[in-house]
């Protein structure tokens, strides 16, 4: 009997090629994800270590408008959106004479990057849950086309009243669905945990870039409250 996988498409009852096309989309979505997740992971890296290296000289100058500007070059940086909220609500504190001498401003930045920080996360994670769907459905979805495909066969024994011959398709296509929903699940697992993994990184680079913003601004605030008030 010819056990390509052309014939055993062919031999597949309705439900198993069923399965399959489903598999073969959660396979394609999940590629999908895997590949724009990758590329916003590598801007976001890119674009960070760029942002450092030009707002450092800024900073040290107290430039704050062109700082915020800076930061807006780099709109795929998560230490942009973080450190661009700081200055923002640093400086709009600042600005407010109830707030000028007191260390209000420098709270209100810490909360506006805590708040920025958590929305970047979010975005971050976004669509990262189908790849964890994918990784734990797809070996069930998988096991369900091997049931099928035992049942088929048994079918065909049932029907021909004939040996191992007769059944090798319906096992053949059952073990090919468990192993297409292993294929499928497998890689999903392993992005989904790498992309968890960056992000725990980012979420560290976005904590230290805020507390080490947090301590520039009380610096600020000490050494030019009388200037300020």
């Amino acid at each position: 009997m010819d056990m390509s996988l052309s014939s055993l498409w062919v031999s597949m009852s309705p439900i198993a090629k069923g399965i399959v096309i489903i598999m073969a989309i959660m396979s394609i979505y999940s590629l999908w994800v895997m590949i724009e997740r990758f590329i916003v992971f590598q801007k976001a890296k890119t674009q960070s270590l760029k942002l450092l290296g030009a707002l450092t000289n800024l900073l040290t100058r107290s430039e704050y408008g062109q700082a915020i500007e800076v930061t807006k070059k780099y709109k795929n940086s998560h230490l942009a959106k973080v450190i661009a909220a700081g200055l923002l609500e640093f400086e709009a504190s600042r600005r407010d004479k109830r707030t000028a001498d007191t260390e209000v401003a420098v709270e209100a930045a810490r909360q506006g990057m805590d708040r920025t920080a958590m929305i970047t996360v979010a975005e971050l994670k976004e669509n990262l849950g189908v790849l964890a769907t994918i990784g734990a459905t797809a070996p069930f979805v998988g096991l369900l086309g091997t049931v099928i495909g035992i049942i088929h066969a048994f079918e065909k024994m049932a029907t021909s009243g004939g040996g191992i011959a007769s059944v090798s398709a319906g096992i053949a296509e059952a073990l090919i669905t468990t192993a297409f929903g292993l294929g499928v699940a497998i890689p999903a697992v392993w992005a989904y945990n790498y992309f968890q993994n960056r992000i725990d990184r980012f979420t560290v680079e976005m904590s230290n870039s805020g507390s080490e913003m947090a301590i520039y601004f009380l610096k600020e605030t000490g050494g030019n409250e009388k200037s300020v008030a």
